[in-house]
């Protein structure tokens, strides 16, 4: 994990003789009870003329730090895509300027404070302005005729209102000692710090998610086995089956005659008392006390009469059978000869009663 800090501007007087005071955040980092490493050797290329000076260090044990201070505000006019790239990977950002070198301050509010808005437009990166030094003209006027008066100093209300403009943090040191440096300017870093690697973590997260999600292990492909053919189901033979039943009297064992004994209808008790409870009574499936219906038990009484002996004639295909069918004598003529229809009826395949007798 890391995190990166871009500084613009010069912190100290151009008119002051004391130029080798250490920078603001060379005394940070050399002040700072998180900062365990210090590595300023990747500056070592830019002595010569320090467009930008770069430091590495490690925070809060483990987390890398990267500074590129940038002192000298023409790194805009000369090389303005390596502003842009500074910009665009900061994760804080710290402008600083003198209060007593009005000229620098004057040219970053006009000409460098609207190119750093702009560039901030598409993010939210956290702005610290430091304006750092004592005032040396004590309390400055606030008239307009002083406050344009380039040698006067920066006053704290110019100092905010830049802030505003930018959407940043405004700070005030009068010295770099350590209750500024530590106390003041390092709790506001620190907290940007801690603010910066929880959304950093955060959005490590949910790319983490992400990719799981994506990614995520799919089943074996197993070699698919080839298509069975779609075999046509055989139709029905239900009907064409019970029909042939009727027709051919297989394994009959009902046999319906007249009273005058000249024909013989064959069935099969199963079918019968299948569909009427009248056929159940009639071959004892059921008893009267079962059928529990009146209507039923004359009916029956009245069109048929079961019978036993050997005065029947015999089968009309000439073989007994080897259960000797049941014979029934009809004795309504008209009921009679219906009798072939209606049991043709029955055996095509209705179900339930077929005639309320």
């Amino acid at each position: 994990r890391s995190v990166n800090i871009v500084a613009f501007g010069n912190e100290r007087d151009g008119l002051s003789e004391d130029n080798q005071q250490p920078s603001l955040i060379w005394s940070y980092l050399g002040r700072s009870a998180l900062i365990s490493q210090i590595d300023s050797s990747l500056s070592a290329s830019h002595i010569g003329n320090p467009v930008f000076t770069e430091y590495q260090a490690c925070v809060f044990g483990n987390v890398r730090l990267v500074v590129h201070d940038c002192p000298v505000w023409d790194i805009f006019d000369s090389d303005w895509y390596t502003s842009r790239s500074l910009i665009g990977g900061a994760d804080i950002i710290v402008i600083k300027y003198s209060v007593n070198d009005r000229t620098s301050f004057q040219e970053l509010k006009d000409s460098y404070a609207p190119m750093i808005k702009k560039a901030l437009n598409h993010c939210s990166v956290p702005v610290i302005i430091s304006a750092i030094g004592a005032r040396k003209n004590g309390v400055p006027c606030t008239c307009p005729l002083c406050t344009l008066d380039r040698r006067s100093c920066v006053t704290t209300s110019e100092g905010v209102q830049l802030a505003k403009e930018l959407g940043a943090t405004y700070l005030e040191l009068h010295t770099l000692n350590d209750f500024y440096i530590q106390k003041y300017f390092g709790g506001v870093l620190e907290y940007f710090l801690i603010q910066s690697l929880n959304q950093k973590s955060s959005e490590k997260m949910k790319k983490r998610k992400k990719i799981r999600k994506c990614h995520r292990v799919q089943p074996p492909q197993l070699e698919q086995p080839e298509k069975m053919p779609i075999l046509k189901g055989e139709a029905s033979h239900y009907d064409a089956d019970l029909h042939n039943l009727l027709c051919c009297c297989q394994c009959a064992d009902v046999a319906f005659y007249p009273e005058d004994l000249s024909t013989v209808v064959e069935a099969h008790k199963i079918i019968l008392c299948s569909v009427s409870h009248l056929f159940m009574l009639l071959f004892e499936v059921k008893s009267p006390a079962e059928i529990r219906d009146a209507s039923i038990v004359r009916t029956a009484q009245s069109l048929f009469a079961v019978e036993a002996g050997g005065s029947f004639p015999p089968s009309p295909r000439g073989v007994p059978p080897c259960v000797p069918p049941v014979r029934v004598v009809v004795k309504d003529p008209v009921f009679c000869s219906c009798l072939p229809v209606i049991l043709h009826f029955i055996y095509s395949g209705t179900r339930g009663e077929w005639v309320r007798l």
